[in-house]
């Protein structure tokens, strides 16, 4: 194995994420950007794959703001990065994004694994993977918890729900990973101070044989709502009601609305 490919977000961080409870909307203006959550598991999957093959290992990401990125991702194991930073990529939908990551892709020649997480905090759509394999004509396998290299073929396990099923694939491969395939480690001050020294470089769309109009997202967002919370305010101790009253008149709420 002699390349291998992680694909990374950089997002908003949600605890930054302010709701204006008048309108229900989001105020974004104090977000900061982050590495998505279950990305740093993808990598370090990625860190212990070279750690076992001694194989080429960069990371990707396409999206707004992504040079930022370039000193968090590389100092969590990965020899070199290559980022696509475009206004469009604000609004890309998980097509537009797979067919980014693509052309990324093939730019740099191929690879023998590529690497995603599960989803992406924001989005969650779970689609990239699958997508971009296609794309690329590669094998696809998702929901690992465990990865193997023997030669050329990748022993993976796949989490499911009652158990864990093993899959060998032979040949170019996208896979997911789960959160719980590692614990990644947080980076010290010396793979800080490193990254500064490793290579980053930036794609553009026309580079990758994409067109604006190409790279236009199939879907369109018209307005993203904090769910309405209202509460029935109910007292059930009124009126010096007992503790045994209290109880009953919770119980009798309760079936009344369908809870139990």
């Amino acid at each position: 194995m002699k390349r291998v490919i992680v694909c990374y977000k950089w997002v908003r961080d949600g605890a930054d994420i302010r709701v204006d409870e008048r309108t229900r909307t989001l105020n974004l203006d104090k977000a900061k950007w982050m590495l998505n959550e279950f990305d740093r598991n993808a990598i370090e999957a990625g860190v212990q794959v070279k750690a076992a093959t001694g194989c080429e290992l960069i990371g990707i990401t396409a999206g707004a703001r992504t040079e930022n990125s370039a000193k968090d991702a590389l100092s969590r194991g990965l020899d070199a990065l290559c980022y696509l930073d475009d206004p469009l990529m604000e609004r890309a939908d998980s097509r537009t994004t797979s067919k980014v990551l693509a052309g990324m892709v093939e730019k740099m020649g191929g690879a023998d694994l590529v690497i995603c997480s599960e989803a992406s905090d924001d989005e969650f759509a779970q689609q990239t993977s699958a997508r971009l394999a296609a794309l690329l004509g590669y094998a696809s396998v998702t929901y690992v918890q465990g990865i193997e290299v023997s030669g050329e073929v990748l022993k993976l396990g796949r989490k499911l729900e009652d158990g864990i099923e093993d899959v060998e694939v032979e040949g170019a491969a996208v896979i997911s990973v789960v959160p719980d395939i590692n614990d990644p480690p947080m980076p010290g001050i010396r793979q800080i101070l490193g990254a500064k020294k490793k290579p980053s470089t930036a794609l553009s769309l026309a580079e990758i044989g994409l067109t604006g109009e190409q790279a236009e997202p199939q879907l369109r967002t018209e307005s993203v709502l904090a769910p309405e919370v209202r509460r029935k305010k109910v007292q059930l101790s009124a009126g010096g009601a007992s503790a045994a009253d209290a109880v009953r008149s919770l119980v009798q709420h309760l079936v009344s609305d369908g809870v139990l």
